[in-house]
């Protein structure tokens, strides 16, 4: 006895039907994947001549990196990952910071702060990478809610980025927060406003706000020396701007 007798036979306008409703699934994927590249993953659009200070951010997610390149190619700054909540401290940074400063690019340090842990002691994690090296573009605080913790009250993170923000600046260092606008709002303003701002955004809007000192306008960038992705930011304002912030 052979199986296919138990198998019924399906109707050729059945199979038609699957077949064109297959298609029509297949085709909602192919153009919202579409829309998100073009407009979601796309850059905007940044004019070479009001920004002409251009960097990068790396960490050890990116592996070694050849930053001679990347200042030949005309990028003259770079933030790297230092740390993140009380405990990780990313493996690559004093390699990377040697390198930077050999490639003779300006240097700042960002640290991914946790919603759920204490802000002193974060602060002490981020400053034992740290240590006594000297940064140009002083200390970054990466303020976002993907990747936390969720549940926790924006009051409690306030307080507790006050408390990370009070120890850093009694140890001598600048502190600048790194965000998105929804990160910014909710959590940053209105205690933090007026203190240095990273903003990431792809919003054209970005390029006439005054509001930011960094801007990282793609996720997707290529840089000579990096392998893969690498997020790409320009400094806000002209190159004697540039030389004043970075005194």
């Amino acid at each position: 006895m052979k199986l296919k007798r138990f198998i019924p036979k399906r109707p050729r306008k059945d199979l038609l039907v699957s077949g064109a409703f297959l298609g029509v699934c297949l085709l909602l994927v192919g153009t919202a994947l579409w829309a998100w590249h073009e407009y979601m993953s796309t850059p905007p659009y940044v004019d070479s001549e009001r920004f002409p200070v251009r960097g990068f951010d790396l960490s050890a997610h990116n592996g070694f990196a050849n930053l001679n390149a990347a200042a030949e190619a005309g990028y003259q700054f770079v933030f790297l990952k230092a740390s993140e909540g009380v405990d990780f401290r990313d493996e690559n940074f004093a390699l990377n910071y040697q390198k930077a400063l050999h490639a003779g690019l300006k240097v700042g340090a960002y640290h991914f702060f946790r919603f759920d842990r204490d802000g002193v002691e974060q602060a002490k994690n981020l400053l034992r990478v740290v240590a006594s090296r000297p940064l140009s573009l002083g200390l970054v605080l990466d303020v976002e809610e993907a990747g936390n913790a969720p549940g926790i009250p924006a009051d409690s993170v306030k307080n507790r980025l006050a408390l990370m923000v009070e120890y850093l600046n009694l140890r001598g260092h600048r502190v600048m927060f790194y965000s998105n606008r929804a990160g910014y709002e909710k959590f940053l303003l209105p205690e933090f406003e007026g203190m240095p701002l990273w903003i990431c955004s792809f919003n054209d809007d970005n390029a006439n706000r005054d509001d930011w000192t960094f801007w990282q306008f793609d996720h997707h960038g290529r840089v000579p020396g990096v392998r893969g992705d690498v997020d790409l930011n320009t400094f806000v304002g002209s190159r004697r701007d540039w030389e004043e912030f970075t005194k």
